[in-house]
């Protein structure tokens, strides 16, 4: 019910990773049928990237306000930032104090005149602004990390590096926030060059028991982590994508055409292999590189004909060397057989 500072720069950080997750999945997704020439209309979502500007803008943002309050000479307090934010931030759609002209609550005491309010993507929360000065400049005062770099545990050695001589930086220490904010572009920076696969949890209650489902909980959950749109796009779009040549590679089997060798572009094969199989057009689209299918269940069917086709090559293969077998047995046995007549023959 109480946040703070701490709360604010972790709600940032699901802020960063609701924005990445947007990247991945929503938009990229949507991209790819525009950049393939697949036919497609646009799906609206919610973009939570002008709440992330909000918070980490270099000049306007809540945390550059931050750290300018906690630089800035003369008295500065808790009241002051507020105050600085109410003239920054007051036309913005996604915060409220009492004194913004975006606020509806002026004259709601639910909106206490020390607090401030942010419209999440998961939701609003209101943040107490009482001691975001104070954690935001809670600085490891340089001879506090002399000391513990002269330490003699090598671990506690190792976890004051700024505290070695050869490294000493007159510059004042980075704030609590401007940390926090470049540890998540370092995050962003890492995840961008992943393969990510998203694992949503939902909670069922806030009771951690068994048997018991808040509809309204779940429901609200769904809403905030973006599944609904996740969803439309999914089901407006193709469930099943892949390029021309490992398609062809994978299925060329189940169409005499195509096997064992298909000569020509890799594209052209797909379609006579898909014209062979009698897939309606409907369930599929060419693009300019990757062949799309719309429903799970065309994929399934491709991969129980080509495990039946696997079943029945096995076979052949098998068929085939146990002819091979037996002929070369048989041969053998006849070119016994004559040598041994030969023999008899002459002694007969």
């Amino acid at each position: 019910q109480d946040n703070s500072f701490e709360q604010f720069i972790i709600n940032y950080c699901n802020e960063k990773l609701q924005q990445i997750f947007i990247e991945l999945t929503l938009k990229e997704e949507q991209e790819e049928y525009i950049r393939e020439g697949i036919e497609w209309t646009h799906i609206e979502y919610f973009n939570n990237a002008v709440i992330c500007d909000l918070i980490e803008n270099n000049q306007t943002g809540i945390l550059a306000m931050l750290d300018e309050e906690c630089l800035r000479p003369g008295t500065v307090t808790d009241d002051t930032f507020l105050e600085k934010l109410n003239q920054v931030c007051a036309t913005h759609q996604h915060f409220e104090s009492r004194l913004s002209k975006c606020s509806r609550f002026l004259n709601d005491t639910s909106l206490p005149h020390s607090c401030f309010r942010i419209q999440h993507y998961a939701g609003k929360v209101m943040y107490q602004v009482e001691g975001f000065v104070d954690k935001n400049n809670d600085l490891l005062y340089r001879d506090l990390s002399q000391a513990m770099w002269k330490a003699n545990h090598s671990l506690i050695k190792a976890l004051f590096p700024e505290g070695n001589p050869a490294k000493i930086n007159l510059k004042r220490p980075p704030t609590a926030g401007s940390q926090f904010k470049a540890s998540v572009a370092t995050l962003m920076k890492n995840l961008q060059t992943k393969n990510p696969n998203y694992i949503r949890c939902i909670k069922p209650n806030d009771k951690k028991a068994a048997h018991i489902f808040n509809e309204a909980l779940v429901c609200h959950q769904i809403r905030y982590l973006g599944l609904l749109e996740n969803v439309r796009v999914r089901r407006a779009g193709y469930a099943f994508r892949q390029l021309y040549e490992p398609c062809l590679e994978r299925y060329k089997m189940l169409c005499k055409q195509t096997w064992p060798h298909w000569r020509g572009p890799a594209r052209a094969g797909v379609e006579v292999l898909f014209n062979e199989l009698g897939i309606p057009e409907e369930e599929f689209s060419f693009g300019r590189s990757k062949i799309f299918i719309r429903n799970p269940r065309t994929l399934f069917k491709l991969e129980d004909l080509r495990k039946q086709r696997l079943e029945d090559l096995a076979t052949l293969i098998e068929k085939i060397y146990r002819g091979w077998k037996c002929r070369t047995r048989f041969l053998l046995m006849k070119k016994c057989q004559i040598v041994i007549a030969s023999w008899y023959r002459r002694y007969a």
